[in-house]
C-alpha cells in the first residue's frame, strides 16, 4: 500500500516534467516564424495590450490577497494565509504564462497558415498545450509542495484549503474582469463595424479591432486558466481533505489517491497532446512491420496515433482529430490509474468511480459540441431564424441554450449517484460515497493538459485570423485561419462544458468537505434558516449575472461611442486613408474591466460570511445547495446559447442564406452580439462563483456557529 507522503512526492515529480514540457514547448513555439513587418506590428500592439492589462489586474487583485491573508492570519492560522497567498501567486503565474505564449503564437499561427492548414492548427494547439500543462504542473507542485512542508499532517491538511482558495480568487477576478474587457470590446466593435459601417471582422480601420484581439487573450486563456486551475486544485483538495476525514486505517491510501490520479494524468495529457503536435518525420522506420525491432515497433506506433489535416479538411475533420486526442489520453489514464488504484491499495471500485467521471467529462463535452457546432442542427436551426429577423435568432438562441441543460444535469446526476452507490459499497458509509464524487472529480479533470489544450487554442486561431485579416494576406490564409477559428468556437464552448460539469462535482465534495469541517450532524430542509439560505443561494448567480452583464453593456456602450467618434473626426479612416486610435479603445476597456470587476468579485466572499455569521451554519450549507443547483443551469444555458449564436453566425459566413452582408447575417451578428457576454464573461463566471463560495465556506468552517439570528 502506497502511503500518502510517497503519492505526493510522484505527483510532484510528476508536476516538474511537466513544467519540463511546458519549458521545451515555449522554447518550440516562440521559435515558428513570425511572418512579414506588418504582421509582427499588429501582433506587438496586441502583446502590449494584454500585457499592460494583465499587469494593471493582478495589481488590483495583489491589493485583495493581502488584505484576504491578512485577515485568515488574524482570525484562522498564518499556515492558511500562507497557502492562500501560494495559490494565488501559482494561478496568477500559470494565466500570465499562458497568455504571455498566446499573444506570441497568434502571428505565428497565421505565418504557419500560409504553408498548410495543418501547419496553423500544431502552432495555435502547441500554444493551448502550453496553457493546460501549466495549469496542471503549477497545481500539481504548489500543492505538493505545501503538504510536505507540513510534514503531511493529516490534521494540517485543512491548511492546504486555502490554496484552492487563492486559486478560486485568482479565476474569479481573471475570469469577471478578463471578460468585462473582451466582450466590451467585441461587442464595440461589432455594433459599429459590421452592423453600422458594414466592414468586415478584424478589419484594421476599427478602432476598437485591437482591444477585440487583446479581449481574447485576457479573457479566454488567462482567465479560462486561472478557471481550470481552480477546478482542478478544488478538486485534489476536497478529495484529500474527505479521505482524510475518513478515518480508516486507509486514511493515508485515500489521501494519496487524489495526487497519484493526477500525476499519471499528466502522462495522459502528454500523449494526448503529441497526437496533435507530433512530428512524424523525426521517426525511421524498418521496411516492413515485422522487421522492425521492439523500440521500432513503438515508435511506429505513435507516429500513427499523430493527426494528419489535409488542406480540404472539413469541421468535422478537424474536430475529430482533437477528440482523438481527449479520447487518447482518456485511455492511458484509464490504463494508469488501474495500476494505481491496485498499488494503493484502496477498493477497485474506486477506480470504476474515476471511469465515471471520465465518462461524465467526455459526455458533458460532447453534449456541448452538438448544441454549439455548426454541423448539428440547434446552430443550424439559429442560423435558418435569422431569415426572420433579430429577434427570432434571439427566441430561437435562448430557446436552444435552455434546451441545452437537459443532458449535462441529467450526466451530472448520474455520475454523482454512481460514484456515491460506488463509494458506499466499497466502505459502507456515504461518507465513502461523498468520497468517491470527489474522486470522481479528480477522474474528470484528470486528462485537463490536453483538455485546456483545446479551449485555449481557440483564441490563438482568432487572433490569428485577425492578423491575416489586418496584414491583407492571401484569401487562402484567412480561409484556413477562419477554418481553425470556427473549430476553435466550438472546443471553446465545450471547454466551458466541461469546466461548469467538473465544478459542480468538485463544488459538491468540497460541500461535503465544508458539512464535515462544521460539524454538521444532519440538515433539515424545513429548518427556519435553511430553506432562506437556499433561496438566497439561488438568487446568486442571477444578481452575479446581472452585474457581469451590465458591466459589459457599460464599457461597450463606452467603446461604441468611441469609434463612432474616431471614424467621425479622423479624416479618411473609413476610406482606409487615416490612422485609427487604437490604444484609446484598449483603454476604455481597461478602465472598465477593473472597475466593474470589483463588486461580483467581492460579493462571492463576502455573502458566505455574512450568511455564515448572521443564520448559521445550516443556512450557509443551504445557500451553497442553492448555489450549486441555480448557477448550474444558468451557467450551461449562457454558455451554450451564446456559442450556438456565435456558430450560428459563422455558418451564414460560409455562404449560408446569402452569406456575409445579407440580411441573415446582419440578424445573426446581433446575436452573436448578445452572446458574447453569455458565453464570455457571465456564464463561465458562474462555475468559478459555485467553487469560490463553496471553498470560503470550508475555510471559514469552524468560525461559523449556530448564527446571530439563531431560533
Amino acid at each position: 500500500m502506497l502511503q500518502a507522503t510517497a503519492s505526493v512526492i510522484i505527483a510532484l515529480l510528476m508536476g516538474i516534467v511537466g513544467v519540463g514540457f511546458v519549458l521545451w514547448q515555449t522554447r518550440r513555439v516562440l521559435s515558428y516564424d513570425q511572418g512579414n513587418a506588418a504582421m509582427r506590428k499588429i501582433a506587438a500592439a496586441i502583446q502590449e495590450g494584454a500585457s499592460a492589462f494583465l499587469s494593471r489586474e493582478y495589481r488590483v487583485i495583489a491589493i485583495f490577497v493581502a488584505i484576504v491573508a491578512t485577515i485568515i492570519s488574524l482570525f484562522l492560522q498564518w499556515q492558511t494565509a500562507l497557502c492562500f497567498v501560494v495559490g494565488a501567486i501559482a494561478s496568477a503565474s500559470a494565466g500570465y504564462l499562458g497568455m504571455y505564449v498566446a499573444v506570441r503564437a497568434n502571428v505565428r499561427t497565421a505565418a504557419a497558415a500560409s504553408h498548410g492548414l495543418h501547419e496553423g492548427l500544431r502552432v495555435a494547439f502547441g500554444s493551448g498545450a502550453i496553457m493546460g500543462m501549466a495549469v496542471v504542473s503549477f497545481s500539481l507542485i504548489g500543492m505538493t509542495v505545501l503538504y510536505l512542508i507540513f510534514n503531511g499532517n493529516p490534521a494540517q491538511l485543512t491548511y492546504i484549503t486555502g490554496f484552492g482558495f487563492g486559486a478560486s480568487s485568482i479565476a474569479l477576478f481573471a475570469r469577471v474582469g478578463g471578460g468585462i474587457y473582451t466582450k466590451a470590446a467585441d461587442v464595440g466593435a461589432d455594433l459599429v463595424g459590421k452592423v453600422e459601417k458594414g466592414i468586415p471582422e478584424d478589419d484594421p480601420r476599427n478602432p476598437a479591432v485591437i482591444a477585440d484581439n487583446v479581449g481574447d487573450n485576457v479573457g479566454d486563456v488567462a482567465g479560462m486558466g486561472a478557471d481550470l486551475f481552480e477546478s482542478y486544485s478544488g478538486s485534489i483538495i476536497a478529495a484529500a481533505t474527505l479521505g482524510a476525514a475518513l478515518g480508516t486505517d486507509s486514511a493515508a491510501a485515500f489521501i494519496g489517491l487524489p495526487f497519484l490520479v493526477a500525476a499519471v494524468g499528466v502522462i495522459s495529457s502528454l500523449f494526448g497532446i503529441y497526437m496533435v503536435i507530433g512530428e512524424e518525420q523525426n521517426v525511421t522506420l524498418a521496411s516492413t512491420y515485422e522487421d522492425m525491432s521492439v523500440t521500432g515497433r513503438i515508435a511506429h506506433f505513435f507516429r500513427k496515433q499523430v493527426a494528419k489535416i489535409n488542406e480540404n479538411a472539413s469541421l468535422e475533420d478537424l474536430l475529430t482529430a482533437l477528440r482523438r486526442s481527449v479520447w487518447g489520453a482518456s485511455v492511458v489514464v484509464l490504463g494508469l490509474t488501474l495500476i494505481v488504484v491496485l498499488a494503493s491499495g484502496v477498493s477497485f471500485n474506486y477506480w470504476l468511480v474515476i471511469v465515471v467521471g471520465l465518462i461524465a467529462g467526455n459526455a458533458i463535452a460532447y453534449a456541448t459540441e452538438y448544441f454549439t457546432s455548426y454541423t448539428e442542427k440547434p446552430t443550424q436551426a439559429i442560423a435558418n431564424a435569422t431569415q426572420t429577423g433579430a429577434a427570432t435568432t434571439i427566441i430561437q438562441g435562448l430557446a436552444v441554450g435552455m434546451m441545452s441543460t437537459v443532458l449535462p444535469v441529467l450526466i451530472v446526476a448520474v455520475a454523482i449517484l454512481l460514484s456515491i452507490w460506488l463509494g458506499f459499497k466499497a466502505d459502507g458509509t456515504i461518507a465513502a460515497g461523498l468520497y468517491a464524487v470527489a474522486v470522481a472529480g479528480v477522474g474528470m479533470l484528470s486528462t485537463l493538459g490536453v483538455t485546456l489544450a483545446t479551449d485555449a487554442y481557440g483564441p490563438v486561431a482568432d487572433n490569428a485570423g485577425g492578423i491575416a485579416e489586418m496584414s491583407h494576406l492571401p484569401g487562402e490564409v484567412r480561409h484556413r485561419t477562419d477554418a481553425l477559428d470556427s473549430l476553435g468556437n466550438t472546443t471553446a464552448a465545450t471547454g466551458k462544458g466541461f469546466a461548469i460539469g467538473s465544478a459542480i462535482l468538485t463544488a459538491l465534495a468540497l460541500l461535503a468537505a465544508y458539512v464535515t469541517a462544521a460539524k454538521i450532524d444532519n440538515l433539515n430542509i424545513l429548518g427556519p434558516t435553511m430553506l432562506p439560505g437556499i433561496l438566497i443561494g439561488a438568487m446568486m448567480p442571477y444578481l452575479f449575472s446581472a452585474l457581469t452583464m451590465m458591466a459589459v453593456g457599460k464599457a461597450a456602450h463606452e467603446i461604441v461611442l468611441e469609434v463612432r467618434r474616431q471614424f467621425n473626426v479622423i479624416p479618411g479612416l473609413m476610406e482606409g486613408t487615416g490612422e485609427p486610435d487604437y490604444k484609446t479603445c484598449i483603454a476604455i476597456s481597461t478602465e472598465s474591466a477593473l472597475r466593474e470587476m470589483i463588486l461580483p468579485g467581492s460579493l462571492a466572499v463576502v455573502v458566505p460570511l455574512v450568511v455564515g455569521f448572521v443564520l448559521g451554519k445550516e443556512a450557509l450549507a443551504g445557500l451553497l445547495v442553492g448555489t450549486m443547483s441555480s448557477g448550474f443551469l444558468l451557467a450551461v444555458m449562457m454558455a451554450n446559447a451564446g456559442g450556438a449564436w456565435d456558430n450560428a453566425k459563422k455558418w451564414i459566413e460560409t455562404g449560408q442564406y446569402g452569406g456575409k452582408g445579407s440580411e441573415a447575417h446582419k440578424a445573426a451578428v446581433v446575436g452573436d452580439t448578445v452572446g458574447d457576454p453569455f458565453k464570455d464573461t457571465s456564464g463561465p463566471s458562474l462555475n468559478i462563483l459555485i467553487k469560490l463560495m463553496t471553498i470560503v465556506s470550508l475555510v471559514f468552517a469552524t468560525s461559523f456557529g449556530s448564527g446571530w439570528l439563531s431560533f
